[in-house]
């Protein structure tokens, strides 16, 4: 039996809250179990556990009323038709993919919460002025073919063609894994979106670290995703025998590098609006232990909300550098191997998801984005906003990662008073 809410009222049915928000919990174990790893999940872009997870949960978006299909690159897409058959699209969704021994909700869970408001909305006959469009994307995570946000790039038009060159460890090419997906290669600019169709794009999407835990909430409003920079620094020296070289007389490598990383460290604290640099490789040669270290490399991530902190985060990193290379008479090389621009979350998606929680009695603490999602990819074609649920323990792309059922409740009840009072506003 429905449980009736009329079409003006934003709030929803607890009951029906617990039970679409259970089933979407349910549906995150069934589809870890798609994995090409024993004993963990793992699943990867147009393997066959990629064909697997999109034909199960497009038998679920068919359940909930959405018409569904696969598009050029691999993205499933289900639709709840508006009346107008010249609606534009409001789009929902995150990934399918995921990390090699991932947690069960990183992305998938925002698919899966997708569908379950498509259910609801077909449940309770909500007449939606726009078709509400649930997909669920196939590569964000980069992890076959070292190239990130696959799916998202390709509906903003963004698809280098030169990815399908790329092989996997295995050897082989995107192009030939596409065809064996099933897939035209030639066809990926198909899957680009017309802008002009389109109104937002909502992610929801678990958190990924540890600020709603220690601020003890369920959910987050994203202001922003923060830009990235990627770097390997190689500090050259002079190795020379660990006995025999005095030490006024060294040009150790990885002496210097250990003072660089720490610097890093102090610039990043020092930083003002939540800045973030990380040191996590380092390769020292010749890597014996009576040998000084004539050349190290290490890796440098740097994050921030805006690209003008990130600019002068790393001006001054790159500064201290060369003050430390010329102190130490060491030589500085600096090789970048990845850039994202910052991507600030459309205000007026935020001010609907507040607007969204206080109806919901819920508290909506605005939080930044230190990980990289689709939505940041999606940015160009229309305006994007992302639901952040608490991740216990800060734990993600780990077994471990967890939610609590309760927020995920929350989460789904935010998200349907947002549909319907976005509903309301486009039809005044």
């Amino acid at each position: 039996m429905t449980i009736a809410s009329p079409l003006h009222e934003p709030l929803l049915n607890s009951e029906l809250a617990n039970k679409f928000a259970a089933r979407a919990l349910v549906r995150c174990k069934t589809l870890s179990s798609l994995s090409q790893m024993q004993g963990g999940i793992h699943r990867v872009y147009l393997s066959k556990e990629h064909k697997e997870c999109n034909s199960v949960t497009s038998q679920w978006m068919a359940e909930a009323g959405m018409q569904s299909w696969q598009d050029e690159v691999g993205n499933l897409w289900g639709r709840l038709a508006s009346s107008n058959p010249n609606a534009k699209r409001l789009i929902i969704g995150s990934h399918l993919d995921t990390v090699p021994n991932a947690g069960a909700f990183d992305g998938i869970l925002g698919v899966l919460l997708g569908i379950e408001i498509a259910a609801l909305a077909h449940e309770l006959e909500l007449d939606l002025p726009f078709h509400l469009d649930v997909v669920g994307l196939c590569d964000e995570e980069g992890t076959r073919f070292a190239t990130t946000l696959i799916g998202s790039k390709a509906l903003a038009n963004e698809f280098d063609p030169q990815w399908l060159n790329i092989q996997d460890t295995n050897g082989i090419t995107m192009r030939q894994a596409m065809l064996d997906f099933g897939l035209n290669p030639n066809d990926y600019a198909k899957a680009a979106l017309n802008k002009n169709e389109l109104l937002d794009y909502w992610e929801t999407h678990i958190e990924q670290g540890p600020v709603l835990e220690s601020v003890n909430q369920a959910l987050g409003i994203v202001t922003a995703i923060a830009g990235a920079k990627r770097a390997m620094l190689t500090l050259t020296g002079q190795s020379g025998h660990a006995g025999t070289t005095p030490m006024n007389l060294r040009q150790d490598s990885l002496a210097g590098c250990a003072e660089l990383i720490l610097a890093i460290e102090q610039l990043a604290k020092n930083a003002s609006n939540g800045e973030v640099a990380t040191v996590g490789q380092i390769q020292s040669r010749p890597g014996a232990t009576n040998v000084i270290a004539g050349k190290t490399t290490i890796s440098l991530d740097a994050r921030a909300q805006s690209d003008t902190d990130l600019a002068n985060l790393l001006s001054a990193i790159q500064s201290s550098a060369q003050s430390i290379a010329s102190k130490r008479n060491l030589t500085l090389d600096w090789q970048w191997t990845h850039a994202a621009g910052a991507v600030a979350c459309d205000t007026t998606i935020q001010h609907l998801f507040s607007s969204a929680c206080k109806l919901n009695n819920q508290a909506s603490p605005s939080l930044a984005s230190g990980a990289g999602h689709d939505a940041m990819a999606i940015a160009p074609i229309c305006p994007v906003g992302m639901l952040f649920i608490r991740s216990p323990g800060g734990i993600s792309h780990h077994p471990a990662e967890a939610v609590i059922d309760s927020d995920v409740t929350k989460a789904l009840s935010i998200m349907y008073s947002a549909l319907v009072l976005y509903t309301q506003t486009l039809k005044e």
